[in-house]
């Protein structure tokens, strides 16, 4: 039997039970907009999904040409709950959800964790939420694929964009960069922070600290990457938890992006 991590959130930030998980997924992903994309790789938000259900749609939503080819998902998130130097592999060949079982890429993992930058460790993925949030969605819209999970700790963009380098591959491969933006400000303020981050990303810029997005190494990681390889990045939604189920004192705000080869958009 395979080492197996279990669903830490199940029943907090989406449904525990499969049909009802199921059928959540299935309404907010018919209610995107899908743009015919076809995206080497994806940024979407990892708050619970009546927060940000909807935003994440948005970006699964562009992958219906493209999901027949996808066999191989690379998940980067951010740590919330353990201190990682680097980024960390779980120590496990499979994740669950409600909606099934996701075997990981054994001989990827193998391959990054080789570079100094990689590590394993299953405590910094035993709770992390922001990796396992993006799976029923992911089970959704893919068929039959493998995972490659990264929770990203203190490091560098350059050593996130060797590790995307490394397991890069061809279309089979889809990034999937998961991050909320700014978190607890006034509503007002917050679209205004928000909106500044977005412009970063559509110009390729790398985000400056934490307080732009919780998963601002990652992303940052992923536009030294699109750098490489000639991508180009596009805004699918932006909102907030005021705009979605939340008050306008606090919220936390979500942005879906899609990156494509700039010959690959209609």
């Amino acid at each position: 039997m395979p080492t197996v991590r279990p669903p830490a959130v199940a029943g907090m930030f989406y449904p525990a039970d499969p049909q009802q998980l199921a059928g959540e997924v299935r309404g907010f992903l018919a209610a995107a907009s899908s743009q015919a994309l076809y995206p080497k790789a994806l940024i979407v938000p990892h708050a619970g999904y009546v927060y940000s259900g909807a935003i994440a749609a948005s970006a699964y939503a562009t992958l219906k040409a493209t999901a027949p080819q996808i066999r191989r998902v690379v998940l980067l998130g951010p740590t919330h709950r353990v201190a990682v130097r680097g980024l960390a592999l779980p120590d496990a060949e499979a994740f669950d959800t409600p909606l099934g079982r996701v075997m990981l890429d054994s001989a990827a993992m193998r391959a990054i964790a080789r570079l100094p930058q990689v590590s394993i460790n299953s405590e910094a993925h035993a709770l992390e939420h922001s990796l396992e949030v993006q799976l029923p969605f992911l089970q959704s819209v893919l068929d039959d694929f493998t995972l490659v999970p990264l929770a990203v700790g203190m490091a560098t963009a350059q050593e996130v964009a060797e590790v995307l380098e490394a397991v890069w591959g061809g279309a089979e491969t889809l990034i999937v960069i998961s991050s909320d933006l700014s978190h607890y400000l006034p509503y007002a303020a917050a679209q205004i922070a928000d909106a500044k981050t977005a412009e970063d990303i559509i110009r390729l810029r790398q985000l400056a600290d934490h307080e732009q997005a919780c998963g601002s190494i990652p992303i940052s990681g992923m536009i030294v990457a699109a750098h490489t390889h000639g991508l180009v990045p596009h805004l699918l939604d932006l909102r907030n938890s005021g705009d979605t189920a939340g008050s306008h004192h606090k919220v936390v705000g979500y942005a879906a992006f899609a990156f494509t080869r700039a010959d690959h958009t209609d």
